[in-house]
């Protein structure tokens, strides 16, 4: 979107997709880490400090934390654009906050996690802040049954990803994160609307997930 030939150089690739990562005629999606480490030639970074367990954990308070926020938004606000410069409005990404965890949720059921999976829209059903908020007590609940019921507890197996092959618990962080990074953006809306996030969500309480620095990132 901020380089009109950014699409191009995608393109060249054969990937219609981002993040990308590349170095000359070698690329590798942005997903995974390691990859990109190795790319660049240094030391891939090791797992965060969180078990699954301590992830899931994570992902109920973020999500609880989302719910609070969604319900903050004024209904004559949802349609604006959340951010200037992407075509994404803020009833989309309140939506998306919980979307992430019901595209988990099937992956687990044998799914694959490909790029539309999370990117659904809202249905004309979930309008206001409230109605997305009893959706995503829905999520949270799923959430629970199924770490209540996991086979494997380490989450070492692995599940197909439109980036390959990955560990159940590389995409169970990421997508912790992801939806945290979400809830950033959902405090940083409602900052803008000078609307007091309910509760807000600390650098602290985000501790031992790969989060980006900024919040927009």
């Amino acid at each position: 979107m901020a380089d009109p030939e950014g699409m191009n150089r995608l393109l060249a690739f054969g990937v219609r997709n981002v993040p990308v990562v590349s170095r000359g005629k070698e690329y590798v999606f942005g997903q995974v880490l390691a990859d990109v480490a190795r790319l660049a030639g240094v030391k891939p970074p090791g797992q965060a400090g969180l078990t699954p367990a301590q992830m899931v954990e994570r992902w109920q308070f973020v999500l609880t934390a989302a719910q609070r926020f969604v319900r903050q938004l004024p209904t004559d606000y949802m349609e604006e654009r959340a951010i200037a410069n992407r075509d994404r409005s803020v009833r989309y990404m309140a939506f998306h906050v919980f979307r992430i965890g019901e595209a988990f949720l099937e992956v687990t059921q044998g799914e694959e996690m490909t790029v539309e999976r999370p990117n659904v829209a809202p249905g004309d059903h979930l309008q206001t802040g409230d109605q997305i908020a009893v959706y995503g007590d829905d999520i949270i609940k799923r959430i629970t049954a199924w770490w209540g019921s996991v086979a494997d507890p380490s989450c070492e197996g692995k599940v197909p990803t439109y980036y390959g092959m990955q560990p159940m618990r590389d995409v169970l962080e990421r997508c912790t994160w992801h939806s945290a990074q979400h809830v950033r953006q959902l405090m940083a809306i409602l900052e803008r609307l000078n609307i007091a996030p309910d509760t807000p969500v600390t650098d602290k309480d985000l501790a031992g997930l790969p989060m980006p620095k900024g919040v927009w990132e």
